[in-house]
């Protein structure tokens, strides 16, 4: 089974990625975005975006181990998961938040 390929950056993402900037040197950034694995493991939390590059930097979780990187947004939207197909989404509901909120505790 196919399914239709969903954009996980909108428009208006990219201007939220934007007005917050990179968020580099901030001790407890905010994340914008959460990503998930409708159908099993994995979760990530995007805190920053390169629109050049379609990465982000965030917080990666229920892969094995969390741990702080870069992901490709490209490399998510192309995912078929089995057993039906299901590709990685974006969670429409989640309310930007600082990162202290979210490490260490279950997704």
């Amino acid at each position: 089974m196919k399914t239709q390929k969903t954009t996980l950056i909108s428009e208006e993402l990219k201007y939220e990625f934007f007005n917050v900037g990179t968020q580099e040197d901030v001790a407890d950034p905010i994340i914008i975005a959460k990503f998930f694995n409708p159908s099993g493991a994995g979760t990530w939390y995007a805190i920053a975006y390169n629109e050049d590059k379609n990465i982000c930097f965030g917080y990666v979780t229920s892969l094995g181990y969390d741990e702080r990187g870069y992901f490709i947004i490209n490399e998510l939207e192309s995912l078929s998961l089995p057993p039906f197909g299901l590709g990685i989404e974006r969670d429409l509901y989640f309310k930007s938040c600082p990162l202290s909120e979210i490490a260490g505790k279950p997704s």
